[in-house]
């Protein structure tokens, strides 16, 4: 270590604490200013703003909150089995309000250094646990901890070399929302609003369902280079027809229920003991976003026994089964199984289930088809609990659905499977991003490794 690094308590290098326990709004509002919450961060290696469920308005903002953090604040969990997790404020304005803490440097210390210093150091933060029916930090117990900080200019480039690391990190995950983004906007295009059965029904003369009339305007005051596509155009209907279980669907498409086409398959049921280090993991609530999507840090190791249906692999379906975030934001979602390098086999927990459609084909479109509204309205309509939300065994085999021809399928399939491939690529590269920070990570902040051998290493990343 360098002679002029110091041993200094953590309160010795901060302007503030927030610390806004005990002080919950009454209400919450659906736009303003963002709540980060516990959960939020517990659940988000990094945090988006797109997962913020809850908002506070400016009133209450300046008349309430004690304590305003902005940009780039250090957060740490202080309660529940998430505690002593480590993110930085991701907004110039938000809020947080309980089971958390924000941490600012004064100016001769850095806040980003300041978070990876604790990122690397959280068995410290964790050994802080005072609670006895849950984890629990005492913020001034926190404080009070003691770690070597090197001089500002050097705090400074090591959380530089880190964060154009995360910032890589960032900017693939930003690439790959925007690539499923890309995936269901033409799903719901042309499998919710129906927009080239509306295109064809237009042009035949044939008459709009009052449901689509809107659409219909819509549709006819665009320009026609966005609704004259005719190879794309022939694959569909130009009218539709009235079903009981789902309204007006497009004429001739086959109605079914999830059962007819796939198989849903519950997961294993396992003890803690089982939980030991293995080249076998569960897929569990954690892998799941909020809202929908996999998480690739949700695995748990895992020993024991399991049925060869419950295995999963790169490309299945998974849809949760139970739900314990406060908002209901987990439960009916689906997600994608991604492949991970680190085991020889995943396999589903109890809480989720897999659903195997018969042909192939059909999978992007099931899983198009579980991201919609009505999906997760259905869903939700069949949870029961209070704290925690359990889905019905059969909500999702019983889903009513209406299927389109093999071609349109297979055409559908042919669009979007390579944007789900980018995907997959994306992520090997966020996976040898993460090695290398992490790596990286506690050898600059023991001063083993110097700063310009590490810069060299990232530049050539």
């Amino acid at each position: 270590m360098a002679s002029d690094w110091e041993y200094i308590k953590l309160k010795d290098v901060l302007e503030l604490v927030a610390d806004n326990r005990g002080r919950n709004p009454e209400s919450y509002s659906e736009q303003g200013i963002p709540v980060i919450d516990n959960y939020l961060i517990v659940s988000e290696s990094y945090i988006n703003l797109k997962s913020v469920k809850r908002f506070i308005d400016g009133n209450t903002y300046e008349n309430f909150i004690r304590k305003h953090i902005q940009k780039n604040d250090v957060l740490i969990t202080l309660v529940g089995n998430g505690y002593g997790q480590v993110a930085l404020t991701p907004s110039k304005k938000c809020v947080i309000i309980q089971n958390t803490v924000g941490l600012r440097c004064n100016i001769n210390n850095d806040n980003k250094f300041l978070y990876y210093l604790l990122k690397n150091n959280r068995k410290a933060l964790m050994n802080l646990n005072i609670g006895a029916a849950q984890p629990s930090i005492k913020v001034g117990n926190l404080t009070d901890l003691e770690f070597e900080f090197p001089p500002l200019t050097e705090q400074k480039a090591i959380a530089h070399i880190l964060g154009s690391l995360d910032d890589k990190i960032e900017l693939n995950r930003q690439m790959n929302e925007t690539l499923e983004a890309m995936a269901q906007a033409l799903f719901k295009s042309w499998f919710v609003d129906f927009d080239p059965v509306i295109d064809n029904a237009l042009k035949a003369g044939n008459p709009i369902p009052d449901e689509w009339l809107e659409r219909g305007e819509q549709r006819q005051a665009m320009p026609s280079s966005d609704t004259d596509n005719q190879a794309i155009r022939a694959l569909f209907p130009n009218a539709f027809e009235f079903t009981e279980e789902m309204g007006w669907i497009p004429e001739g498409w086959a109605k079914v229920q999830i059962k007819d086409i796939a198989r849903v398959i519950k997961g294993k049921s396992y003890k803690s003991s089982e939980l030991l280090e293995s080249k076998t993991a569960l897929v569990t609530l954690k892998s799941f976003k909020r809202g929908g999507g996999y998480r690739l840090d949700g695995l748990k190791e895992y020993t024991g026994k399991y049925k060869e249906e419950q295995e999963v692999k790169a490309g299945d379906l998974v849809i949760a089964y139970t739900d314990v975030t406060q908002a209901a934001d987990l439960i009916g979602k689906p997600a994608m199984v991604i492949d991970d390098a680190r085991y020889e086999h995943l396999v589903i927990s109890l809480d989720v289930a897999v659903v195997r459609p018969e042909i192939d084909n059909q999978k992007y479109y099931l899983y198009g088809l579980a991201q919609t509204d009505a999906f997760q309205s259905h869903n939700y309509s069949h949870s029961t609990g209070t704290t925690v939300l359990h889905l019905s065994k059969n909500a999702v085999p019983d889903y009513h659905l209406c299927m389109p021809s093999d071609n349109l399928l297979n055409t559908f399939t042919n669009v979007v499977k390579p944007l789900f491939t980018s995907v997959n690529n994306n992520i090997g590269g966020i996976r040898n991003l993460e090695k290398l920070r992490d790596t990286l990570l506690p050898k600059l902040l023991s001063g083993e490794l110097r700063i310009a051998d590490a810069a060299a290493m990232v530049e050539d990343v």
